[in-house]
């Protein structure tokens, strides 16, 4: 506990850094009396300690007011008590028997979830799964056997060619889902995107009836709530015009619950990922289908040992058919505490703050010569995507010499941030655009003066390039 608290406070310590950072191969061969190697002999109590301490000591302070590199930042004090409680009970989500106040817990907050998405009195359905990969797997798993129930016991070879539909923005894992689920990554359909990064309706429109005049069966669209890199929000009500009009089915991948009020409940399925924008810790993720009894029939395999049917309670209860996993972790406590602590009101204050911070940066950059927005166009979410221009390279007039050498900034500024371990932030390429910084907020601890710091941070390590 010591140990743990100790962490913590370093944590949310400014002048502390982000990282101590070490190559691989330094782990592996040892430090300072920290080895990863495992003996056949116990070691002591003492060891076992400076072991715990060290394996924080080289990690990275993703709860840091000034670590910026994924969305899923910051640390929750109450959640972090609540995974601690789900650790100490050590039980597992498939049956009531064996957890029955977590069971009633993550029916509650899936009831309430499909309130905010709009799902309203529906008879609607979920799973908390092990992160927005695996919802967005359960999403493509369901609406396949909604529309095509034989799957489950002949296999592909008894279905047609079908084609899925994504935003050329949209998060890689529905083709990942593709692939694992047999239907192929060629059969993934990117649609266009406008400059803001969001789908356009009419290129979504013609992509489905070339699959159609093709003989191939249109499935299912996966629209974005939110980007990954832009934080685009997409059209979702022309979309789902789309989608009935053809007779797909509607997935929203969401990033934000609040925009997004009014607009799903024409959705099938949504994917919705607390650990990230709400601050929840690591995993909590939450796949959500506005059809009861779908999950069940598309998964469940009535497992002898574990459903029994004669049971002396509820057996509706027994969520653990309703899945692809046997085991599954209690992902649920962590966020119904920090509703219970925090209400509904409080995780809105949170989010607000997040997109403040990412207003504030816009208008930081725009008023920095050394910086250039990626696209000029107030964020729309807490993503915040722009380059840093060294002076020598502002002396190059625009052309392929300057995008070439423009690439090269971020990898080498960010590996520069590393070694210092003063503060990390993401860059990548993304379609004809060079690499560049991608800023996303989250961290109820970040201020502004943790944002001047970063950029002032980029032109410093920066400015010789």
């Amino acid at each position: 506990v010591e140990i743990l608290l100790n962490y913590i406070k370093k944590t949310y310590d400014g002048k502390s850094k982000v990282l101590d950072f070490h190559h691989p191969h330094q782990l592996l061969e040892g430090l300072e009396g920290f080895s990863l190697e495992l003996r056949d002999q116990p070691e002591p109590l003492e060891q076992i300690l400076v072991d715990c301490r060290d394996t924080l000591k080289y990690g990275v302070k993703t709860g840091h007011p000034r670590y910026f590199n994924q969305l899923s930042s910051g640390l929750d004090i109450v959640g972090l008590a609540g995974e601690w409680l789900s650790a100490t009970a050590n039980t597992n989500m498939f049956t009531y028997e064996i957890a029955p106040v977590f069971v009633v817990m993550e029916e509650i907050l899936l009831k309430k979830m499909h309130e905010m998405v709009g799902w309203g009195e529906m008879e609607a359905d979920g799973i908390f799964s092990p992160g927005g990969t695996i919802s967005n797997l359960y999403s493509v798993l369901v609406a396949r056997y909604k529309r095509f129930p034989e799957i489950k016991t002949k296999g592909m070879a008894a279905l047609p060619h079908i084609s899925l539909f994504v935003s050329e923005h949209s998060h890689y894992s529905v083709k990942k889902a593709a692939a694992v689920l047999g239907i192929g990554t060629d059969n993934v359909i990117a649609v266009k995107c406008d400059e803001r990064g969001k789908m356009i309706p009419s290129d979504l429109e013609a992509k489905i009836l070339k699959v159609k005049r093709q003989d191939h069966i249109p499935l299912y669209v996966s629209a974005t709530a939110g980007t990954t890199v832009y934080g685009a929000f997409d059209p979702l009500d022309n979309i789902a015009d789309i989608c009935e009009k053809y007779g797909l089915w509607m997935h929203v991948d969401v990033m934000l619950f609040r925009n997004i009020f009014g607009l799903s409940p024409r959705a099938n399925s949504v994917t919705w990922n607390p650990h990230k924008l709400m601050g929840v810790p690591l995993q909590c993720s939450a796949f959500l289908v506005c059809e009861k009894g779908l999950l069940q029939a598309c998964n469940q395999m009535c497992a002898g040992y574990l459903f029994q049917p004669d049971k002396q309670y509820d057996t509706t209860y027994d969520t653990g058919d309703k899945t692809i996993q046997c085991g599954r972790h209690v992902d649920v406590f962590k966020l119904w505490l920090m509703w219970k602590a925090k209400g509904t009101r409080g995780f809105e204050i949170l989010i607000n703050k997040s997109l403040e911070l990412a207003e504030y940066l816009y208008k930081e950059l725009n008023s920095r010569e050394n910086f250039e927005l990626v696209f000029d166009a107030e964020p729309e979410l807490t993503n915040v995507c722009f380059w840093y221009i060294p002076p020598n390279l502002r002396r190059i007039p625009n052309g392929p010499e300057r995008e070439k050498l423009l690439h090269q900034v971020a990898p080498k500024i960010k590996a520069r941030m590393i070694e210092e371990g003063t503060t990390m932030v993401s860059y990548q390429p993304h379609g004809d655009k060079v690499n560049f910084f991608r800023m996303v907020f989250s961290n109820p601890a970040t201020r502004k003066s943790d944002v001047d710091f970063l950029l002032e941070e980029i032109e410093r390590l920066g400015k010789d390039l």
